[in-house]
């Protein structure tokens, strides 16, 4: 059983640090593009998918701390919904959701190590190449040395808030937030919030939050959980909240929209070479890389043992194959670890793929903010969960099991419209239903073989490998 050593405090900075990631670096301008340059309405924006994300979690944390296995939503399936939407999940999670991610954040790696590099044009190519390289050095480092990994994990938590800080700070005192807000008013505002396009941008907002579902999963970690979980799954998204936004804030007060949606992706090495100079927006771009180079990082040590944890539980083919510990490597699992990196490969050479299409339904999307939105629809199949417990008795605050799991409802189906108005929808959906219905197909013929552990048991199965590492 793991040692409760955190308090309140030090919850929400660890939350905090999982949440805030790459996204918000190469996101912003995509954002202010899906409202059609409306500041305001961008703000908006923020504050509603900071909502979802505050009840989401505030719902979810009444699983977590009535299970005691890590592992996620699929243990929160297993024990709370069934083990065929285990599986489900799991299979989504594994195969679909994370290798996406990863794939994409490793290509956004490769923008901003370019800029690092002296490169002057955008060559999604070169993105793709320099991110399979990042991706095989992560892959290698954690496979052969998780310590490694988790040492570059905590060092890249506090390097990332330095360029978000400094922009955002710089950015509201040196440059025209007045006049940026005043002019998104109004008419302005009405004029943008009726074309429904707007609603994309919750695609990019969903990313820039993403990583707050794992955040869930330190509960066990944290002292007098039940009070101080809930606690620190509310300040922790509105500090990223804050964040978040000051930076929006500062970035467009400082260059203004229109520049913003002329050089995308170039907006913060542009705005720091502004307020620091060549030299001084170089340091501004290593924090930016190694932040990025963090989400890679993170993204690929939770994803290593993915496979490995359906395959404890006999719910994914060969299963006895990515059960399999190297003991030499501190107990990983080698196998697993294989299996992902080669899937991230595929999915960053597709999405290179898709990126340089000239089909109008693909033609400049990424291939994880699909995913990410319909991940929101499963996240609803928890909050029924959590308000079944709640007309059980199970759980007595009103406001802890029936409103916070509606508003999280909600705001989920606001997240997903992002995805609904897109051209592409049709196609990345059908993917996700792929994906689920190949895994509950395995789950019917497969079930009496899937094994449930207690909380004991899953605990001893995974614990040479835990003390190793």
């Amino acid at each position: 059983m793991q040692s409760r050593n955190y308090g309140l405090v030090t919850a929400i900075t660890m939350i905090t640090g999982i949440v805030i990631g790459s996204g918000i670096f190469f996101k912003a301008d995509n954002i202010l593009e899906y409202a059609n340059g409306n500041v305001f309405l961008g703000v908006i924006i923020f504050v509603v998918a900071a909502i979802a994300v505050v009840f989401g979690a505030l719902t979810i944390s009444q699983l977590a701390i009535r299970t005691d296995k890590p592992g996620g939503i699929v243990s929160y399936a297993e024990d709370f919904v069934g083990n065929g939407a285990a599986t489900m999940f799991g299979w989504f999670e594994t195969f679909l959701y994370l290798p996406t991610l990863d794939a994409l954040v490793a290509w956004a790696s490769g923008i901003y190590i370019s800029q690092l590099l002296g490169f002057q044009d955008f060559s999604v190519g070169r993105n793709t190449i320099i991110g399979l390289i990042v991706v095989t050095v992560f892959y290698l480092m954690n496979a052969i040395s998780a310590k490694a990994g988790g040492w570059f994990q905590n060092t890249s938590m506090f390097i990332k808030l330095i360029p978000l800080l400094l922009i955002a700070a710089l950015g509201l005192i040196f440059g025209n937030p007045g006049v940026e807000f005043s002019q998104a008013s109004g008419d302005a505002f009405k004029e943008s919030a009726k074309d429904l396009a707007w609603l994309g941008a919750f695609g990019p907002i969903a990313f820039s939050y993403d990583g707050w579902i794992v955040s869930t999963s330190i509960c066990h970690e944290i002292k007098d959980s039940k009070k101080n979980l809930p606690l620190a799954l509310t300040f922790a998204p509105i500090a990223v909240l804050i964040v978040y936004l000051a930076y929006f804030l500062g970035l467009t007060s400082f260059l203004g929209v229109d520049t913003i949606l002329e050089i995308g992706d170039d907006s913060v090495f542009v705005a720091a070479t502004e307020m620091f100079g060549d030299f001084g927006a170089k340091l501004i771009l290593v924090a930016v890389v190694i932040s990025i180079l963090g989400t890679v990082n993170g993204v690929s040590l939770g994803l290593i043992r993915l496979p490995y944890s359906l395959a404890l539980r006999n719910m994914m083919p060969f299963s006895n194959t990515f059960k399999k510990e190297n003991e030499k490597l501190g107990g990983m699992p080698v196998n697993s670890a294989v299996l992902v990196y080669v899937l991230t490969i595929l999915y960053s050479i597709l999405n290179y793929v898709i990126m340089t299409s000239k089909n109008e339904f693909v033609a400049g999307l990424d291939i994880s903010e699909i995913a990410i939105c319909v991940l929101y629809l499963i996240y609803i199949v928890f909050y029924v969960a959590v308000i079944k417990l709640a007309k059980k008795g199970e759980i007595k605050s009103k406001f802890l099991g029936y409103v916070a799991p509606v508003l999280a409802t909600i705001g989920s189906l606001i997240i997903f419209s992002g995805s609904v108005v897109k051209l592409s929808f049709a196609v990345y959906a059908a993917v996700c239903l792929l994906f689920l219905g190949i895994a509950y197909l395995y789950y019917k013929r497969n079930k009496d073989n899937i094994i449930v552990r207690t909380d004991e048991e899953y605990h001893e199965a995974i614990e040479g490998a835990i003390d190793n590492i």
